[in-house]
């Protein structure tokens, strides 16, 4: 398929941490290539009439549990574009990344992934910066471990991170 095909998504993320600077990572695997997983942040497409900042809340408490108020949501720290292929259709989805510390005290309810979530997630987990930097499956943003650092020291300004083809 050209890049003409692609179907063009807007999007946000959420950069979850805990009180011990750990990230909190979806593992998912594409249903058509079983054998391929990756890490990635919680987050996704923006419903009609929704601000990248009400997405990255709502698919954060979708995805995690974690109930997440947009006054909440710092940033966006990041953007970038992501071209990708999943389920053999081409997506080129623009991204702006948030970040949230969560703890013991903040609100939780049950996950609700959709029927897809439910068939390609594999785990919900806290990586340290360690334990992410040794995966030995891919991370998106395949620069995250090296990128975290940058969101701990946010100065304020948004961090243009380019476009990553996967």
């Amino acid at each position: 398929m050209g890049a003409e095909e692609a179907t063009p998504r807007e999007a946000a993320r959420v950069l979850v941490f805990d009180e011990s600077d750990r990230i909190l990572l979806l593992r998912g695997h594409d249903p058509v290539m079983p054998e391929r997983s990756w890490w990635f942040t919680p987050g996704g497409g923006l419903d009609e009439g929704e601000t990248t900042r009400e997405a990255a809340a709502r698919e954060a408490q979708e995805e995690t549990g974690y109930v997440i108020a947009t006054r909440d949501l710092v940033g966006p720290v990041w953007e970038r574009t992501a071209v990708f292929d999943f389920m053999e259709r081409p997506y080129v989805q623009h991204e702006e990344f948030f970040m949230v510390r969560v703890s013991e005290e903040t609100p939780r309810q049950e996950r609700l992934w959709t029927d897809v979530e439910n068939d390609t997630l594999e785990e919900v987990a806290w990586l340290t910066l360690d334990e992410l930097a040794a995966s030995t499956i891919e991370v998106f943003p395949g620069a995250l471990a090296e990128l975290l650092p940058s969101a701990f020291a946010w100065d304020g300004e948004l961090r243009h991170l380019g476009t990553e083809h996967k």
